[in-house]
C-alpha cells in the first residue's frame, strides 16, 4: 500500500532538518545524534518507578533500568534491548517506549544497557544480553519479577538479541523464556533482499546504514555466517519459545524480518507474524506521532497479557 501519510509527514519533517546520516558521523557523533532525536516520555505512559543498577557481566558491570508497572508483585518481567545496530542508542533512548511497555503491559521491563561496537565487537553485545537475562532469572526476587513469566524483546538490533538469547537459553536447556518479541528484527547479513532493494533509500533507515552497523559490528566479515550473529542461517531454530514478529513494509529489514518468521514455523514454533503497511523502520517508539505505531504496541502488550 502507498507509504502512511503520518510517515510521509515525519520524512519531510527528517529532510527538513537536514542533519548528516548516521553513517557519515563517528560512532560517538551518531550515538549523540540518535540520543537528541529520542522522543519524551509520555506523561500519561509513564510508570510509578523506575530503577537504575549495575550487575555483574562477563566483561564489566552492565547497567540495567528497571520500570515497575502498578499492581502488585511478582510481575512478569520483559527483558529489553534497545535498537541501534549494536553502534547507537542507550537506556536513555529508548526510555520513552520502556515506560509504555511496562505501563500499558503491566510487566516489569529491564532494559539492558549492553556493551556497543566498534569498542566491543560481536559476540560482547550477545554475552551481556544473554547475562542479563540469566542475571534477572537468577534474583528475580530481588527485583520482585516472576523468572516463569518473561519475555524477550527487542526492537532491530535489538530484536536480533532477542532471537540469540532465546536460542542461547534454550541451548542451555533454560526452557524459562515463554515468549520473545522481534520489533523488525536484523536476522542475516545479506543487504540483496527485495526489501534491501526497493527501500534501501529514502525511507529513514538506509542500506548504507546498515553496512555500516555492520561493519562496525562483526570486525571479522567472516562471523557474518554464524548463526548468532545472522539466526536465519542458524540449523536448528526447534524448540524456541512463541514468537511474535513485527516488521514494516518499507523497511530494508522487512524481507529477513519474515523469512525468520516462516523459518520459525517451519520449525514447530508458533508464530504471530504482522506486517505494517505503510511503516518504516522505527515505527514503533513513534506512538506520539503514529496511529499505527499505537496499534503496534496494543497489540504487543496484548499478546504479552494472553501469554502470562
Amino acid at each position: 500500500m502507498p507509504l502512511d501519510p503520518q510517515v510521509q509527514i515525519i520524512l519531510q519533517q527528517e529532510t527538513e532538518r537536514g542533519l548528516p546520516p548516521y553513517n557519515e558521523l563517528s560512532p560517538l557523533e551518531a550515538r549523540q545524534q540518535m540520543l537528541s532525536l529520542s522522543p519524551p516520555v509520555d506523561p500519561e505512559l509513564s510508570v510509578r518507578k523506575v530503577d537504575d543498577l549495575r550487575i555483574s557481566g562477563p566483561l564489566n558491570e552492565i547497567p540495567i533500568r528497571l520500570y515497575y508497572p502498578e499492581g502488585t508483585s511478582p510481575y512478569p518481567v520483559i527483558v529489553y534491548f534497545h535498537g541501534g545496530g549494536w553502534v547507537i542508542g542507550n537506556l536513555e533512548t529508548h526510555n520513552a517506549i520502556c515506560h509504555a511497555l511496562a505501563k500499558t503491559s503491566g510487566c516489569l521491563v529491564a532494559a539492558v544497557d549492553y556493551r556497543l561496537a566498534p569498542e566491543h565487537r560481536y559476540p560482547a553485545a550477545i554475552e551481556d544480553a544473554y547475562a542479563a537475562t540469566s542475571w534477572i532469572c537468577k534474583n528475580a526476587g530481588r527485583i520482585q519479577a516472576d523468572p516463569l513469566r518473561m519475555a524477550v524483546m527487542g526492537e532491530s538490533a535489538g530484536g536480533a538479541l532477542a532471537t540469540v538469547v532465546s536460542m542461547m537459553a534454550r541451548d542451555q536447556d533454560d526452557r524459562r523464556i515463554a515468549l520473545q518479541v522481534l520489533v523488525y528484527p536484523v536476522t542475516d547479513n545479506n543487504f540483496n533482499t527485495s526489501s534491501y532493494l526497493n527501500y534501501g533509500e529514502g525511507y529513514s533507515l538506509t542500506r548504507d546504514l546498515m553496512i555500516w552497523f555492520w561493519n562496525h559490528y562483526l570486525g571479522n566479515k567472516e562471523n557474518a555466517g554464524q548463526p548468532y550473529a545472522s539466526p536465519l542461517r542458524a540449523e536448528n531454530l526447534s524448540n524456541l519459545p512463541d514468537a511474535l514478529i513485527l516488521t514494516a513494509e518499507y523497511d530494508p529489514l522487512c524481507d529477513e524480518g519474515e523469512s525468520y518468521a516462516k523459518k520459525l514455523q517451519e520449525s514447530g514454533v508458533n508464530v504471530t507474524l504482522t506486517r505494517y503497511d505503510g511503516m518504516i523502520h522505527g515505527f514503533f517508539r513513534m506512538t506520539s506521532k503514529l496511529d499505527k505505531a499505537k496499534g503496534a504496541l496494543t497489540q504487543v502488550t496484548d499478546e504479552i497479557k494472553r501469554i502470562f
